[in-house]
């Protein structure tokens, strides 16, 4: 059973949302501000989390900072503000979707699936060529055990760039649009639009270090991964 985390300090938001998932078969906790989220986070390791931004103690943004990264929860960030600043923000610090509010609970409760769906095929049973390591220059990729190593060396990558990582690793050379890589990494239109893309690939790259290169823009097109650094 897929477990969710619902975070929100209005308690009339949060029952709601809880009630709604949990007659769709999801097992669901919540929370009512940052620091018991984070506790909730430890103790009840949810596979996605439904987080509200504006809360006490600490805020959905200072939450997803505190996250461990090798054990993050898909993070569904909940905003009143209609504001590309802030999902830039969010996105930065690793949120996979947003949601403005005031909102229509369907649309929650089908987000969390989308996330879910994910979050269930990580550790997929794949075989194949797609589960055998790819090497990149200094960088290895795991795709079964979602590592990555530059120099032997593990680095922490968010869910999503991981995924993104993979997709534009798998074939090198093969340029991505935009609206391809939101469709086949994030399953859905996203609601922060090809923006996200960006913001994702300057994080990548950013954590890719000296092999920063390996994943090159296609101007007015999209993005590669290449293997003439090898």
């Amino acid at each position: 059973m897929i477990k969710v985390l619902v975070v929100d300090d209005e308690i009339s938001i949060s029952s709601a949302v809880a009630y709604a998932l949990g007659r769709e078969g999801f097992e669901v906790e919540t929370a009512g501000d940052g620091e018991e989220a984070l506790e909730k986070v430890a103790s009840f390791n949810p596979d996605v989390m439904v987080l509200d931004v504006m809360m006490p103690k600490l805020s959905g943004y200072e939450v997803c900072r505190k996250l461990d990264e090798r054990n993050r929860p898909a993070v569904l960030l909940l905003t009143v503000k209609n504001d590309i600043v802030d999902k830039v923000l969010g996105l930065e610090l690793g949120a996979d979707d947003f949601m403005t509010k005031p909102f229509d609970i369907r649309e929650v409760v089908a987000r969390v699936k989308a996330l879910s769906r994910r979050r269930k095929s990580e550790p997929s049973g794949r075989s194949g060529t797609d589960e055998e390591s790819i090497v990149l220059g200094g960088v290895s990729i795991e795709p079964f055990s979602r590592m990555v190593r530059i120099g032997g060396v593990p680095i922490d990558l968010t869910p999503k760039e991981f995924d993104l990582l993979v997709l534009l690793a798998r074939h090198p050379e093969r340029v991505y649009s935009r609206e391809a890589l939101l469709e086949q990494v994030w399953e859905m239109d996203f609601a922060g639009g090809t923006r996200t893309v960006d913001i994702h690939v300057q994080r990548l790259r950013k954590k890719l270090g000296e092999w920063q290169n390996l994943i090159q823009t296609v101007y007015g097109v999209g993005y590669k991964s290449t293997r003439a650094l090898t």
